[in-house]
């Protein structure tokens, strides 16, 4: 496992891959997305195995829900990992459809 230090942690929105990116040396964590209007829809979020347990999806995750914040879009969260961030983060569950509200508890 690669230790690293978060606070230097780079993410970004690679819009041409439709998905929002953390690199680290060689190594690209992702949450990948579709966007229909005023909707965003996450589709998954994987890490690679070097980078697990030390926040990195967390990071990104928070990343990317921030952006559809400030841009004013609505969220639906099919990736499971994104369920259960928002779950765990309420004050983020008043982005979610409210068709798929109910899956982060709300």
């Amino acid at each position: 496992m690669t230790t690293l230090d978060l606070s230097t942690l780079k993410i970004e929105n690679n819009e041409s891959a439709h998905r929002w990116e953390a690199r680290v040396g060689e190594y690209v964590a992702f949450s990948s997305y579709r966007l229909n209007e005023d909707t965003i829809h996450f589709l998954k979020t994987r890490v690679p195995p070097e980078l697990e347990g030390q926040g990195v999806a967390s990071r990104l995750v928070k990343a990317a829900l921030d952006d559809a914040r400030t841009q004013h879009l609505t969220v639906v969260p099919i990736c499971r990992f994104i369920t259960s961030y928002i779950r765990r983060h309420p004050e983020y569950r008043d982005l979610v459809y409210p068709d798929f509200r109910h899956l982060v508890g709300g």
